[in-house]
């Protein structure tokens, strides 16, 4: 939790920012990194570096005021639903931009690829994140 309930308003400290800025790095394929690691900073995507070809690492936001986790609307295939899970997309000093990630609904690929994309993003000021949480590596087909 945040101090006394409140969002915290330091945007030189805000590690959540560094951590998911290192994650869209890694979705990007925009640098290289030596295969050492574990936990949400993991160098690599997926459970080895190299085996399967992994370009998301979905992740969930807790709030800061009550550690519930953060949910957000989607539309797909004309159904409206919401989501606890996210992809980030871009993070800019302590906000992040991220898509929203539906079950999949191909309950047969679902083992593979438990998440596909919808059209619906957000900017979240990650000062009001209390905590994220890395889910397992996964590839998504991105727009």
């Amino acid at each position: 939790m945040c101090p006394d309930n409140k969002p915290s308003t330091n945007n030189e400290n805000c590690c959540l920012a560094d951590i998911l800025a290192l994650i869209v790095k890694l979705q990007d394929r925009s640098e290289k990194f030596d295969c050492l690691g574990d936990g949400c900073d993991r160098p690599f995507l997926g459970p080895t570096p190299s085996t399967i070809c992994y370009n998301t690492r979905p992740v969930t936001f807790y709030r800061c005021s009550d550690g519930e986790l953060w949910s957000f609307p989607y539309t797909l295939n004309g159904a409206t639903s919401t989501s606890t899970v996210f992809r980030c997309e871009h993070v800019e000093g302590c906000c992040a931009t991220c898509r929203v990630l539906a079950p999949n609904p191909d309950t047969a690929a679902s083992v593979t690829a438990p998440y596909v994309p919808t059209d619906s993003f957000f900017t979240i000021n990650l000062n009001c994140v209390g905590a994220l949480r890395c889910l397992p590596d996964t590839f998504i087909t991105c727009s």
